[in-house]
């Protein structure tokens, strides 16, 4: 169980699952929002075609892991204290 002045669950498992969690949320938001910026358009990636669209989705994803992994916007840290708040109730 949580104190109130703990934000996190003192299971150091959960706290890694949930975290792993957090991270993957927000790569998948700045994926989508990524998409949205236009990535996909960019010529010159690949040599266009039905590839490309098959396969621009794919490092469009791990543009986005790269992000999250050098420090991403903060919001796993967000979704993490908000999973964590629910994993201790």
């Amino acid at each position: 169980m949580i104190s109130p002045l703990s934000p996190t669950p003192s299971n150091p498992d959960i706290q890694a699952q949930l975290r792993r969690k957090a991270q993957e949320l927000e790569s998948a938001f700045l994926s989508q929002m990524l998409d949205h910026a236009g990535l996909d358009s960019a010529s010159g990636g690949f040599g266009g075609g039905i590839g490309e669209a098959q396969f621009s989705s794919f490092l469009r994803d791990e543009q986005a892991t790269a992000m999250v992994r050098a420090g991403g916007i903060g919001l796993a840290e967000q979704f993490y204290r908000a999973l964590a708040k629910e994993a201790g109730q």
